[in-house]
């Protein structure tokens, strides 16, 4: 069993920046992947970024360029840094990490882009 637990989600104005965290409760180099997913009311949810556990990364087309998945090994997290932020990347952002065969989630943390 993995847990997941994200942090660092907020209010911030369009243009601004947020970083999230994901937190794993294993190596996150014992995982597939890990990756950022978000879901906006009444909408499907969708892929932000991933990172394997060599390190290869991949962006959603609405984030590429403005968003960054990076890890820190030793606190087994895995942050999302989000700059030039805009009112349509509000959503709630979950947390994802492949430990085969599962698919794992955290309970998700709120970004609200609004002036």
């Amino acid at each position: 069993q993995v847990q997941l637990v994200e942090s660092g989600g907020g209010l911030v104005q369009p243009g601004g920046s947020l970083r999230l965290s994901c937190a794993a409760s294993v190596s996150i180099f014992s995982l597939y992947y890990m990756g950022w997913y978000r879901q906006a009311p009444g909408k499907q949810r969708e892929l932000v970024a991933t990172i394997t556990s060599g390190g290869s990364t991949n962006y959603g087309d609405s984030v590429k360029g403005r968003f960054t998945i990076s890890r820190h090994s030793a606190e087994n997290t895995v942050y999302l840094q989000m700059n030039s932020l805009k009112p349509e990347d509000t959503a709630v952002y979950y947390c994802n990490a492949l430990l085969v065969p599962r698919n794992y989630w955290g309970q998700g943390t709120q970004v609200t882009v609004s002036s």
